[in-house]
């Protein structure tokens, strides 16, 4: 797998993924770039100096901006992983579950959210949606270097096993109660639907209850990666005093 962008292998450097080979592009003089390649030297990943045409060639999403990195397949946690995380941190957990997202732009946005924010963890679904690959490594801008995924068989299942840890699940969805009115303390994981489809009907009965947010425009949906902002930020306003 293929890491690039100045962030994304930044990131990446200073997280200790492990990196094969890094790719460089040569005449780079700036101190953005020498800060990256002594940081790569500093932990002996091997770089190689190639010029731009080169580059431009191994790149998957032609924006390396002189830097791709190649990795092995990114590592996703453990359901228990994101639990401990939440213990270690002395915080009730705190996750996004992600019902059918396949866009890999709106997964890379999501994982940024969820680093920004202080989200334990974001829960995906290992059939029809889309996994971490290098879009959503280039989008997160290195969020995904810090975040902890967990891919799951069946998300109904994870969502009764949240609730019997003691997490409320809650629906993103406009049949819900107003979000600016709904109490959000404590733990909690927000379902996000897919682009489209929106969240799968069995899938809303399981969750504990539904929040919406306002609209008062034409439009009545949001991106959702836009909507995964927008409940993320209103769980951080009430439960996080002075913020």
């Amino acid at each position: 797998m293929k890491i690039e962008g100045r962030n994304a292998v930044s990131e990446a450097i200073n997280a200790g993924t492990t990196i094969d080979r890094l790719v460089v592009e040569k005449g780079l003089k700036d101190a953005g770039a020498n800060k990256i390649i002594d940081s790569a030297k500093s932990r002996g990943i091997k770089i190689f100096f190639r010029d731009k045409t080169a580059l431009d060639r191994e790149s998957t999403t032609k924006r390396h901006q002189g830097f791709i990195a190649e990795i092995t397949d990114y590592k996703y946690s453990e359901l228990e992983d994101i639990f401990a995380y939440a213990a270690e941190k002395g915080e009730p957990p705190f996750l996004l579950v992600l019902d059918g997202v396949e866009d890999p732009h709106n997964l890379g946005s999501i994982l940024r959210v969820a680093e920004c924010a202080g989200v334990h963890g974001v829960v995906i679904p290992r059939h029809r949606a889309v996994s971490v690959n290098e879009t959503v490594i280039k989008v997160s801008s290195g969020a995904s270097a810090y975040v902890k995924v967990a891919k799951v068989t069946n998300i109904n299942d994870c969502i009764d096993e949240l609730k019997e840890r003691g997490v409320w699940v809650y629906a993103a969805d406009m049949s819900g109660t107003s979000i600016y009115k709904s109490d959000l303390k404590g733990s909690v994981a927000f379902v996000i639907g897919g682009e489209g489809s929106g969240i799968k009907r069995l899938t809303l009965s399981k969750c504990d209850g539904a929040v919406s947010i306002p609209m008062f425009g034409n439009v009545n949906s949001l991106n959702a990666s836009v909507a995964a902002g927008v409940v993320t930020y209103e769980y951080i306003r009430q439960n996080r005093n002075g913020v």
